[in-house]
């Protein structure tokens, strides 16, 4: 830990501010050592990104985090499977494997667990290479599979040893029968069976594309199952292995805590996921819901408050809750985003638009954000020029208008008589929130 400070610098200049990252780990570091994370990374990975995943895995070992880590080694194996010129096949995402193929199998996964330990020592981060004792496994269906397993128990006893002892555990997706026969075991169903196991904070894919894609290839920021699995299931860009993926991601969140959450990224942003709000990569939680109010009737106006101050990091006009004649209440079940609607005219308005930087980063602003689009077929809004959060506002609207003091924003206005009025009432509302330092970060937008 006396390296804490220069690494704690280093980090700053790249990704966040200090106490962004200071809080990050003192929540990782508050929590029983084993639980921090379960990483997984892809034979692929490992193979293409060796020295990408060291110096990440390294990095965590200095400010004193023990990620627990799973490897595969797909692509490995099936170069070796080539040279012994056998053949190889796959049934619904397994290996179909024979006693030769799982005599090589052994040979390659220890070398590829080697390879892993002694870059992380090169790095002065002690790692304990394990290749057994860890999953007890059943055959899965040798007609079918071969010597394939399914994970029947997980033993942590060796993780937890190594992790006293301040290494790196780093696991081979091996798995062993009571009877001590020696069975394939997928990566993914290996890290799904650990997370199970250990229910960590954070359980991380380390991949080549470093997130979930969109159907344009951008990378998805965040995902929040309760209100984006039904809706990303359903499109028709999400095939094959995404779905897969997110059928198995959710699984695992159905199970473990609600402060669990997964993280899809590459190696040399696995530091940019765990220590900023914003991420780099795709974040799945399992998330809130987002309930739909037309008055406040039975809401926590005090609560409600708090959330607008501390997402605008301004004050807001102590009144404005009990003047409020709302449309429409966007409300996260936990008050920790909220999007008022009110209607102006016979337009809706989006008068507030408030997400803590933390529920930002876990993907509850774009899923309040697709609520009122669902809902919504014609928005106008207004927020500071000096907002930061701008930059988001523009991505989402189909139009925009500057002045000194203003941006008004829309969507869905069909006229340039419309985008006229709504930009002039605009800016003859009321001001409800102090205008504040203009330049501080917000998470929110509004007047």
């Amino acid at each position: 830990m006396n390296q804490m400070p220069e690494v704690l610098r280093n980090l700053l200049v790249n990704l966040a501010d200090r106490a962004e990252i200071e809080r990050y780990l003192q929540r990782f570091t508050s929590i029983d050592p084993v639980k921090f994370a379960i990483v997984k990374v892809g034979g692929g990975v490992l193979r293409d990104d060796l020295d990408e995943v060291a110096s990440a895995l390294a990095f965590l070992h200095r400010v004193g985090l023990y990620p627990v880590v799973v490897h595969g080694a797909g692509p490995q194996l099936d170069s070796a499977i080539e040279e012994a010129s056998l053949e190889t096949e796959r049934i619904d995402g397994m290996r179909v494997t024979s006693p030769e193929i799982l005599k090589i199998m052994r040979r390659v996964i220890h070398a590829e667990n080697l390879r892993l330990v002694d870059a992380l020592a090169e790095r002065d981060a002690p790692a304990r290479p394990i290749t057994g004792g860890v999953f007890e496994a059943s055959w899965l269906d040798s007609e079918r599979l071969g010597m394939v397993g399914e994970v029947d128990r997980v033993h942590l006893e060796p993780l937890t040893a190594a992790i006293r002892a301040r290494q790196i555990p780093v696991v081979a997706c091996v798995g062993e029968t009571s009877s001590g026969q020696i069975l394939n075991l997928n990566a993914d169903v290996a890290a799904r069976s650990l997370a199970l196991a250990i229910e960590p904070h954070k359980l991380v894919f380390l991949t080549p594309a470093g997130g979930l894609l969109d159907e344009t290839g951008a990378t998805i920021p965040a995902i929040n199952l309760v209100e984006d699995y039904d809706r990303l299931i359903r499109e028709q860009w999400v095939t094959g292995g995404m779905a897969l993926k997110l059928r198995e991601i959710k699984q695992v969140l159905d199970v473990l805590p609600r402060t669990s959450s997964v993280s899809i990224t590459s190696p040399e942003h696995l530091a940019g996921e765990l220590f900023t709000d914003r991420g780099s990569g795709t974040l799945v939680r399992l998330g809130e819901t987002i309930e739909t109010h037309t008055d406040l009737s039975g809401l926590d106006k005090e609560a409600i408050h708090a959330l607008l101050e501390k997402a605008f990091g301004r004050s807001v006009n102590p009144d404005y809750l009990d003047e409020l004649d709302p449309l429409r209440i966007y409300l996260a079940s936990d008050y920790s985003a909220v999007a008022i609607l009110t209607e102006e005219h016979g337009m809706a308005y989006l008068d507030k638009f408030a997400v803590t930087a933390e529920s930002q980063g876990a993907g509850l602003g774009a899923s309040l954000w697709n609520r009122i689009r669902e809902d919504t077929p014609q928005l106008f809004w207004r927020s500071r020029a000096g907002n930061p959060f701008n930059v988001w506002y523009f991505k989402k609207a189909e139009g925009s208008w500057r002045q000194a003091e203003w941006v008004v924003f829309w969507y869905g206005l069909e006229s340039a008589e419309e985008v006229a009025a709504c930009r002039d009432l605009a800016l003859r509302l009321p001001v409800t929130v102090d205008a504040g330092d203009l330049h501080r970060p917000s998470a929110a937008g509004g007047s």
